[in-house]
């Protein structure tokens, strides 16, 4: 998820009990990562989870029958429309 070549321009300061910090400190060194990678890699997947669990969601055939027919219904605001669809996703970087 991060890249040695990228140049880390903030910091994110956190304080933790001596006993999480041990456990992330052994799951990073197991993993072959320094204990910053290891918890921004971590931090960063559960963070896209919980928005892609916003954002994405499941239907049983019939739902999906009514959502298909919505899709395919003649658009009353299509300004809307556009407006969601140029919006960036939460997940992606500002500055895209």
């Amino acid at each position: 998820m991060t890249s040695p070549t990228l140049t880390r321009a903030t910091t994110i300061n956190l304080r933790a009990p001596s006993a999480q910090r041990a456990l992330i400190d052994q799951a990073a060194h197991l993993a072959g990562k320094s204990r910053t990678e290891f918890m921004l890699e971590a931090a960063c997947e559960k963070a896209q989870q919980m928005l892609l669990d916003r954002t994405v969601f499941a239907l049983d055939a019939a739902g999906f029958q009514r959502f298909a027919e919505l899709l395919d219904a003649p658009l009353e605001n299509r300004e809307a429309l556009t407006r969601l669809l140029n919006r960036r996703a939460a997940w992606e970087p500002a500055d895209k």
